[in-house]
C-alpha cells in the first residue's frame, strides 16, 4: 500500500502542529478581547438601557405626550443612526476606531446621569439629553462594531456578536434590576423624584464603562490586526446582496416598536404597578440575551436564513402587548420582542460582516445603521401618533411591516447560496 508521505514527514507535521498552535493562540487573543469589549457593553448598557426602562414614564411625568415621546425616541434613533454613515467613513479614512469610540462612550454615559437634573416641567431638555445620547452612540458604534469584527473573524462572527449582545443585555437586565430596588425601597416618596435619583446612581456603570474601555484600549491598541488581509479574498461581496439587506432589515426597522412606547402604554393601563416597569424591561433584556446567543450559533451553521426564523418569531409581538391586556399577554408580547432584539444586535451586525470586506467595513456598518435609523425613527413617529388614535391600527402597522422584510430575506439567503456554491 502506498502512503501519504506528508503523514510521516517529521518537518510537514511540525509544521502543521505550528500553525495549528497559532490558530489556537490568535483564537484565544481574540476572544479574549471580545470578552472585553462585551464587559464594556454591560456596564454601558447598565447605564442607558437602566434609563431606557422608565424614560417613557419620567417624559410623561414631566408632561410630555404619547406623540411626543413617540416623536422623540425615533428622532433620536434618526440622528444618533444617520451620524454613523459619516462617522464609519471619518472611521475607515482615518483609522482612528479607538478614538471615536472613546469619545462616543463619554458622551454617551454623560447624558444618562444628567437626566437627574431635570426639573418637574423640564420635558424639553429631557428630549435633548436623550437625543445627546444617542449622538455619542452615533459617534462610537459604526469603529466598535468594526474592531469587535476584527476579532470575530478569528472566533466566529456569529457567535462573537452574539456573546457582545449576551453581555450587552446582562447589563441590561442588571441596570433594571438595580432601579427596581431603588424605586422599591423609594415607594411612597414623589415618583417623579425617585426616577431622579435612579438616573443619578446610574453615573456609576457610566463611570465603569469608561474605566473597562480604557483598560481594553490599553491591552489591545490595535485590533485591526486579528483580521487576515487576505481573508476578503475568499468572500464574496456583492452590492446587490447588500441592497437587499439593507431593504429588508429596513422594513424590520420600520415595523419595531421602541420600547418607551411599550411602557407607557403598560404604565397607563395599570397592567402593573410602576415600580415593575424596570423588571419588565429587565425580562425583555433577558430575553435578548439568550436568544443572541442560539441565534448566533445557528447563524455560524447556517447562515443568513436564521434572518427569516428570527423575524417570524418576533414579528408578532404586538398584539401581544397592545391588544392583550394581560399580565400573561404582556409578558409574551414582551418576550417575543426580546428575540427580535437580540437579532438586531448580534445575528445583523454579523451578516454586515460577511457582506462589506474590512477595509469599507466601518461604512457598511454605517450605512446599516443610517437605514435602520431612518425607517426606526418613521415607524416610531407612526405607531407613536397610531397610538393617540387607534391602537389596532399601530399593531397592523408594526406586523405588516415586518412581513414585508420576509421575502427579502429569504432572497438574500437564497442569494447568499448560491454564491457559495459557484464559489464552491
Amino acid at each position: 500500500m502506498k502512503r501519504n508521505m506528508s503523514d510521516t514527514d517529521p518537518a510537514n507535521n511540525s509544521s502543521t502542529k505550528r500553525r495549528t498552535s497559532w490558530h489556537h493562540t490568535a483564537y484565544s487573543t481574540a476572544f479574549s478581547f471580545v470578552i472585553l469589549m462585551g464587559i464594556v457593553s454591560l456596564f454601558s448598557d447598565m447605564t442607558h438601557e437602566g434609563a431606557a426602562g422608565i424614560i417613557g414614564a419620567y417624559l410623561s411625568l414631566a408632561g410630555a405626550s404619547a406623540a411626543t415621546i413617540g416623536f422623540v425616541s425615533g428622532l433620536g434613533e434618526l440622528i444618533g443612526y444617520s451620524l454613523r454613515i459619516a462617522t464609519g467613513w471619518w472611521a475607515d479614512r482615518t483609522h482612528h476606531y479607538w478614538g471615536m469610540v472613546i469619545v462616543g462612550y463619554c458622551i454617551d454615559c454623560a447624558a444618562i446621569p444628567a437626566l437627574a437634573l431635570i426639573s418637574p416641567d423640564g420635558w424639553i431638555w429631557a428630549c435633548v439629553l436623550i437625543v445627546v445620547q444617542r449622538m455619542g452612540k452615533a459617534i462610537k458604534k459604526p469603529s466598535k462594531d468594526t474592531i469587535i469584527s476584527f476579532a470575530a473573524t478569528q472566533s466566529g462572527v456569529g457567535k462573537s456578536f452574539a456573546v457582545q449582545e449576551f453581555l450587552d443585555q446582562l447589563g441590561a437586565v442588571l441596570g433594571p434590576v438595580l432601579l427596581f430596588v431603588i424605586m422599591s425601597v423609594q415607594q411612597g416618596q414623589d415618583m417623579f423624584d425617585t426616577y431622579r435619583l435612579c438616573f443619578a446612581i446610574l453615573g456609576l456603570p457610566a463611570l465603569a464603562t469608561i474605566v473597562s474601555l480604557l483598560i481594553a484600549r490599553h491591552r489591545f491598541p490595535h485590533p485591526e490586526r486579528f483580521e487576515a488581509p487576505t481573508r476578503d479574498n475568499h468572500r464574496l461581496h456583492s452590492s446587490g446582496t447588500f441592497i437587499c439587506y439593507i431593504a429588508a432589515i429596513s422594513l424590520f426597522a420600520c415595523g419595531f416598536i421602541d420600547f418607551p412606547l411599550i411602557t407607557m402604554h403598560i404604565s397607563n393601563q395599570g397592567i402593573v404597578p410602576s415600580s415593575f416597569l424596570p423588571l419588565i424591561y429587565a425580562f425583555a433584556m433577558g430575553v435578548d440575551g439568550i436568544a443572541a446567543l442560539i441565534f448566533g450559533w445557528l447563524y455560524d451553521r447556517h447562515g443568513m436564513g436564521i434572518l427569516t426564523v428570527s423575524t417570524v418569531i418576533s414579528s408578532v409581538f404586538a398584539p401581544f402587548i397592545f391588544c392583550g391586556g394581560t399580565i400573561a399577554t404582556t409578558i409574551i408580547g414582551v418576550a417575543l420582542w426580546g428575540v427580535g432584539m437580540g437579532a438586531q444586535e448580534s445575528i445583523m451586525k454579523a451578516a454586515v460582516t460577511d457582506l462589506v470586506p474590512a477595509k469599507s467595513r466601518s461604512t457598511g456598518f454605517g450605512v446599516f445603521q443610517v437605514f435602520f435609523g431612518i425607517f426606526w425613527f418613521l415607524g416610531s413617529w407612526a405607531t407613536g401618533a397610531l397610538y393617540d388614535v387607534n391602537i389596532w391600527g399601530m399593531v397592523a402597522f408594526s406586523v405588516i411591516a415586518q412581513w414585508a422584510s420576509l421575502p427579502l430575506f429569504y432572497h438574500l439567503s437564497s442569494m447568499r447560496r448560491t454564491s457559495t456554491t459557484e464559489q464552491r
